[in-house]
């Protein structure tokens, strides 16, 4: 039985999983907004959002522990910097996923998922 069991596999093991979310968060940050599947954005949302929350500290701690999930510097630097000073009256949200339409080669439902 899987009760109590949150989260897709999104048919990867646990450091697959970690490795895309870290890459795909790195790059959400860089670019403002990225294309994606639609369970991959879901998901993706939860992990960015803990880290602009993390970020919102502002202190060294938390840099380091962004710089744990985050390995690009100037990404890095751009969060602290520019994002989560923009992001600090909000009290979570700060992604959001709008649904684009199918992709054409397997029909999977294509997502983007942005900044607010």
């Amino acid at each position: 039985m899987r009760h109590g069991k949150s989260g897709r596999k999104l048919n990867r093991n646990s450091s697959a999983r970690l490795a895309l979310y870290r890459a795909q968060a790195t790059a959400l940050l860089r670019e403002g907004r990225i294309q994606t599947t639609l369970p991959k954005a879901k998901e993706l949302k939860g992990f960015v959002d803990s880290l602009i929350t993390t970020a919102k500290g502002g202190t060294l701690h938390h840099r380091r522990q962004i710089m744990q999930d985050i390995h690009d510097k100037a990404v890095v630097v751009k969060l602290f910097d520019e994002i989560a000073p923009r992001m600090k009256e909000r009290q979570g949200g700060y992604t959001r996923v709008l649904k684009i339409g199918v992709r054409r080669g397997d029909s999977a439902t294509v997502a983007l998922i942005e900044l607010v």
